[in-house]
């Protein structure tokens, strides 16, 4: 497989959990990495901190909020503050609202898709003007388990979740020869867990007794820019979770 060293890489909630261990295994791999997140503190803390893991380390970071109905003029000029970008990953989410199905509304799906979806979707319109055109080039987006297992109480993400598997198809088609694909980690032990990290149920819902690692999980996506044979595809990292 082609090595990305030297190459641009943009990821998008890339200042902590996923994002961040994607962000340092690029970076190990020689590769030229954009993080971007709302909370600028914080991109500044882990852009210091990656520089301190690698040193000389190539990264820079980027202030872009997503959160907000301007995210599609936030969005581009994030992407042309990066341009040219040879591959973007997006790991960025927010808290999982599982209300249950009797308590929702109109909102509350609306709200519960924004970051999830829309903002994918958004970037996947945008992407082409920003990127190195060809199959060299790739967007990876991000699902999670509850798009291939059911949960109690999950049934406003789930669609969202699931429906990432066949807009990464489509959009493999649309977006051609550009590759997309899909990475679904499982539950990993990311800061949003707190100081004990997750509690020992998750572990023993997994058939190898252990959750995934930030750097293990950036694996998944790192091999997703370097096959220049897969797109529409998704890679699930999930420790075995999908299988009891």
């Amino acid at each position: 497989m082609p090595p990305i060293q030297g190459s641009t890489v943009l990821i998008i909630g890339g200042s902590s959990g996923i994002g961040y261990g994607v962000a340092k295994k690029c970076l190990t791999e020689g590769a030229i990495v954009h993080i971007a997140s709302s909370n600028e503190s914080r991109v500044q803390s882990s852009v210091q901190s990656l520089k301190e893991t690698i040193n000389n380390a190539p990264i820079f970071g980027h202030v872009c909020d997503l959160s907000s109905r301007d995210v599609e003029t936030n969005l581009e000029q994030l992407l042309s503050a990066v341009a040219p970008i040879d591959h973007i990953a997006f790991t960025a989410g927010d808290s999982l609202n599982l209300t249950p199905l009797d308590s929702i509304n109109l909102d509350l799906i609306q709200r519960a898709g924004h970051i999830r979806f829309a903002v994918p979707l958004l970037i996947a319109k945008l992407a082409p003007r920003y990127m190195k055109p060809g199959y060299r080039s790739s967007l990876t987006l991000t699902t999670g388990p509850g798009s291939q297992k059911p949960f109690p109480n999950w049934s406003l993400v789930a669609g969202y979740l699931t429906g990432l598997h066949g807009l990464t198809r489509n959009l493999a088609l649309d977006l051609k020869p550009l590759r997309v694909n899909l990475v679904s980690p499982g539950v990993v032990a990311t800061p949003l867990w707190g100081e004990e990290g997750p509690p020992d149920e998750t572990k023993n819902g997994t058939t190898i007794g252990k959750v995934g690692t930030p750097d293990e999980v950036a694996e998944a996506y790192a091999y997703l820019m370097k096959d220049t044979n897969a797109t529409g595809s998704c890679v699930s990292t999930n420790a075995g979770s999908l299988l009891l």
